[in-house]
Formats: structure tokens, sequence, C-alpha cells
């Protein structure tokens, strides 16, 4: 890892379980360089070279990295940055995985998320809490080993599980909707949404309660709801996530309607802050015309308020006002939802 002088970085630790479970960068480690060792489940070998360890819990793991980047202008030093981020195999190769196994071709498609999940909870057993809970798939065929029970399943089985599949992403996305965390004037708080992880913290992680979800069904829920909504965020020491999904009056935002969001001061942060457009029911970026998919404190050009307070405007077409037009988010023609995204919150800092 390079020395990223006062630039805010985070690397970012998932397992096969979407665990957030080692966070590398400004507020875990500091800013200079460092070089780590990353190591399998049941590595025990000898870390030299005056590397840090890094253990992962699952064979395989993602590694999120985020840098701050000011505009277009900046985008050159970012690179520079970034091919200084370099990862190398052990010389002797040792602990080297076989990959992400594949799902059997052969399934329909309605029925491919049962074969993923099949496949890919075998070679990556879930936590210690979780077992009890996955020895109950087995009436649906989930723990079947050997060829795929559904190339040609039962049809009540079939029938079943496409049905299943259906009601239960809707019952999800009315959860996510509804928000787990507290709600103020509309906007959902997701402070905690990635606390499932309750069983393995490696380095940069705090391993306190207020960190962690301790009742396993509510975990379980909030793990789904956070795959659905918002893949691979941080823990809320290292970023603080809050959603909206609805006006003042109640109503689904929508892109026939102009809105305006305002901050009497800026949110609370030790790197930068961000307001995301996103559509639904897909959460995809929107694209505009000004190529503008987020708007916060490194947006060049913003107009403050006399008062100090921000004033930004999210509707389809440009305001007329150069003012409003400097402060503007676009949007799609449909139903949206933006998210505000606070990195190193000031609020929750955590202590390194």
């Amino acid at each position: 890892m390079p020395d990223t002088g006062d630039r805010y970085l985070v690397l970012q630790f998932v397992d096969a379980w979407t665990d957030n479970f080692a966070y590398v960068g400004t507020r875990a480690t500091g800013n200079g360089d460092g070089t780590y060792l990353l190591t399998p489940p049941g590595w025990d070998g000898v870390v030299t070279g005056g590397m840090t360890r890094i253990s992962f819990p699952t064979p395989v793991a993602s590694i999120v990295g985020r840098l701050g980047c000011d505009g277009s202008g900046d985008l050159g030093a970012v690179a520079e940055l970034q091919q200084q981020l370099t990862i190398t195999p052990l010389a002797d190769g040792n602990g080297a995985g076989s990959g992400i196994p594949s799902p059997d071709g052969a399934v329909a498609d309605d029925l491919l998320f049962f074969e993923k999940l099949r496949v890919w909870s075998a070679a990556y057993p879930p936590n210690p809490d979780d077992l009890g809970c996955q020895q109950r798939f087995a009436p649906l065929a989930l723990l079947e080993e050997g060829d795929s029970p559904y190339r040609t399943p039962e049809p009540a089985l079939a029938e079943a599980l496409a049905a299943a599949t259906v009601t239960g992403k809707d019952k999800l996305t009315r959860v996510l909707r509804a928000g787990i965390g507290p709600r103020v004037n509309g906007w959902s708080s997701a402070l905690h949404t990635f606390d499932y992880n309750t069983n393995y913290f490696e380095l940069g992680t705090l391993d306190e309660p207020t960190w962690r979800i301790n009742d396993p069904g509510r975990a379980r829920l909030t793990r789904s709801i956070a795959a659905l909504g918002g893949l691979w965020g941080n823990h809320g020491y290292e970023a603080a996530y809050f959603l909206v999904y609805d006006d003042g009056d109640g109503n689904t935002l929508n892109g026939s309607h102009r809105y305006e969001i305002r901050f009497r001061a800026a949110p609370p942060c030790h790197a930068f802050w961000s307001l995301t457009m996103y559509d639904l029911p897909y959460f995809y970026m929107v694209a505009n015309p000004i190529d503008r998919y987020s708007i916060g404190d490194r947006t060049p050009g913003l107009r403050h308020g006399d008062d100090g307070s921000l004033a930004l405007f999210l509707q389809t077409g440009a305001p007329s006002s150069p003012d409003s037009a400097a402060n503007w988010l676009p949007t799609p023609a449909g139903d949206f939802r933006p998210i505000l995204r606070i990195y190193a919150p000031g609020a929750v800092r955590a202590r390194r």
C-alpha cells in the first residue's frame, strides 16, 4: 500500500458471506505505506519481512478500494496511487486456492439461485451461528452433494422454489424500503446495516457490542437486505449511509416532480460526503446530460447560502437559476432513491 499523504483511502476486506472482516487505510491504519500478508483459513506459516498479517475467514474474498478524488483534474494522481496498490502471490504458491466453483450450467434460470447457493455454501461453510439454519435447508435439496438435484427436480419442489424467489425478493424489498434503522425526516439510517458480522474481526475492525447484531435471525435478515440494496457497504464507523424513498408528504420520489434538500450545516465527516442518485427498482446510477452522478463536498462550484446552508436541487431538467443549477443533481424520469454517504463520519469516528 502506498503513502497517500492527506488523501482518504480505505481498503475493505469482504469474505464469501459478505462479512466485512478487515480494513486498511486512513481510519484503520493511517496513510503511510505498508505491506500486508493475506492468508487463507488454516494457514500456519511464519510472517516475515515486516509484513502485517490479515487472516481470511473464507478461501475467497473481495478487496473493495476507495480513494478520495477531487474531480477530473485529480484523476491522474489517483491513478498513480492505484498503480501502487499491488497484490503479489507468495513465491512458493503456498495458499493458492482453486477459485470459485461453477454451478451446473444445465439448471434452469428460475432455479439457478438455489444451485449457486448449494454449490457455494458447500465450498464456503457459514459461520457457527448459521450452521443450524443451514441444516433447515435439507428438504430443499440445498445440502445435496455431487450432481445437481435441480437439473430434473420434482415438479412440486421446482414450483415452490421458483415462487419463493419472487415472494422472497418482494418481502426483502419491502423491508429494505421500510428500513431497519431509525428514520428522521423520512431518511432511514443505515449506520448498523453491516453489523451482521459477529464472529471474525481482523485488522481495522471493532469487536464491540455497538457494532454487532447478536440476534442471529435479525443478522441474517440484515445481511440479505444489505446485499439487495447496498452490497459492499462499510461498517458505520468507516462510512455512514442514509437513504430516502419518499418526499415530505410520503409519496415516492419521482422525476415528474422537483425536490430541494437543504443542509443547515455540512454533514460531519473527516473525509468526504456525497449524495448519489439511483433509479428504482434496480438501483442503477442515472445517465444525465451533465455527467453528474453524485454531488457533495468535492463538487466544484457549489453555492452556499449566506448562513452557510446548502440547498441541493433534485429534478430531471436543469434549474433556471445559475445558483440552483450549480447545486443540481439530475434525476431519472421515473422513481428514484438517493443515498447520502459520509466517509469517516465525525459522530462515530472509530478509535485507531
